[in-house]
């Protein structure tokens, strides 16, 4: 007969059998995947890159558990078109989305992420921001996403949910394709709730969870908190930081959820901004900072372009390394799927996956990226060249004349982009232009 010491032991056992079975199940399966998606964050705005202003410890943890780089680039200066990019691995021109999308967006053929990673036993979903369509065919649910929480527009304000820009006014909130009603609720909560759902519905299995944060874009409507925790900082620069630390709050409350769940090892997050900060006149003019860069939102300048990136996926990629070599956010989706172990063809994207630059240090896999905002209004870069056709600048860093139509740089020698050299090197402005015009003829 067994003593009460015997019995206890054994109740031990079993109880440490039961729980290192449930943490082998969430172990097992293939990377959980999480990219968060911030809205005109700008381009050295988290402590980490440079901005000694601001409070982001938890995207700082995610550079200190990953590798962080320092000349990414979205394939666009504006919401619609890099997110279209980001979801697809191509170029917003080929995938036929080089402007904002109104109710139409991205074309209900394009394969996106969430449809790839679905195809391979991933439970899909977005919270947040989605700006790639209204319609039936170009909605989250009919692009490959099981679950869809948030707004389908540009921006909404955050406690009434509804999009103010043009008149008349429209609520913007839906939950898998329905619109509902939160009157009043902060919409930085409600994502944090909705994700949480999400988190411990799908534990068990893989998931790819797509966090659309629609911060720090207008309108500035950090918390109370970040308020006072700014309050000495000039304005806008005081409401735009209260955002992004807003911002990071919840990114917190993510990953501290991830741990909370016992996922956290298994799981793979990518962080990046849409592109760089805002200087309209709904965010007071500006607020956002580009560091030595020129330019910002809208613009095909560094300041534009360039934006803050990390991966952290902790034991499994290197720690706390920075990389410069020069990658663009087509390059998710194949580096997710080769992470995944997911085969597939390369000639499905425009962008190369960043695994071995993440893992070995590698070279770009990149010659040569191109950027299309309009016909005459372009960007190309090759190497540390960059020529740009028409360049406009938000950030007003010095004139630009009619002489300045085609505007080299090159970027090792002058980040800031301030000085054409067309005059110094014709030659380069003809390997570029003849660069963009191959690349240019093949999407027509």
């Amino acid at each position: 007969m067994k003593t009460s010491i015997e019995k206890l032991l054994a109740l031990l056992v079993c109880i440490f059998l039961s729980a290192w079975s449930n943490a082998q199940k969430k172990t097992d399966h293939k990377p959980n995947v999480i990219i968060i998606y911030t809205d005109d964050q700008g381009t050295i705005d988290i402590n980490s890159f440079g901005a000694n202003d601001l409070y982001t410890p938890h995207m700082d943890k995610l550079a200190e558990t990953g590798v962080k780089f320092i000349q990414f680039y979205a394939a666009a200066p504006i919401c619609s078109p890099s997110r279209a990019a980001l979801l697809t691995g191509r170029t917003p021109l080929d995938v036929g989305l080089p402007k904002n999308a109104g109710k139409e967006g991205l074309a209900g053929d394009q394969l996106t992420l969430s449809e790839k990673l679905k195809e391979h036993g991933y439970a899909t979903g977005l919270v947040g921001k989605w700006h790639l369509g209204m319609t039936k065919t170009t909605v989250p649910n009919a692009q490959g996403f099981d679950y869809s929480f948030g707004h389908l527009g540009g921006c909404i304000d955050n406690y009434s949910h509804f999009f103010y820009w043009h008149g008349p006014n429209r609520h913007d909130l839906w939950e898998n394709g329905t619109e509902i009603w939160r009157d009043g609720a902060y919409f930085q909560d409600l994502m944090a709730q909705k994700t949480d759902l999400f988190l411990e519905e799908h534990q068990n299995r893989p998931f790819f969870l797509y966090y659309a944060i629609n911060l720090p874009h207008y309108p500035l409507q950090g918390t109370d908190k970040w308020r006072e925790h700014y309050k000495d900082l000039e304005s806008p620069r005081n409401k735009y930081a209260a955002a992004v630390s807003t911002m990071d709050e919840n990114i917190g409350k993510l990953l501290s959820k991830l741990d909370e769940l016992n996922l956290r090892k298994n799981t793979l997050i990518i962080l990046q901004s849409d592109h760089g900060h805002s200087m309209e006149e709904r965010t007071f003019g500006g607020g956002g900072d580009s560091g030595p860069y020129r330019g910002a939102k809208f613009s095909l300048f560094e300041g534009g372009i360039r934006v803050p990136a990390i991966i952290s996926w902790p034991d499994q990629i290197p720690r706390s390394e920075s990389r410069n070599q020069m990658a663009v956010n087509v390059d998710w989706f194949p580096t997710i799927l080769d992470f995944c172990d997911i085969a597939f063809d390369k000639g499905m994207f425009e962008g190369e996956s960043l695994k071995d630059v993440i893992m070995k240090n590698t070279p770009s896999p990149h010659e040569a990226f191109w950027w299309y905002s309009e016909e005459d209004r372009w960007a190309v870069r090759k190497g540390d060249w960059k020529l740009l056709k028409n360049p406009i600048d938000p950030s007003k860093k010095t004139v630009l004349t009619e002489k300045d139509s085609l505007y080299l740089v090159n970027i090792k020698t002058d980040p800031g982009e301030l000085v054409n050299m067309i005059q110094e090197h014709p030659d380069k402005v003809i390997e570029l232009q003849k660069t963009y015009d191959a690349w240019r003829k093949g999407k027509q």
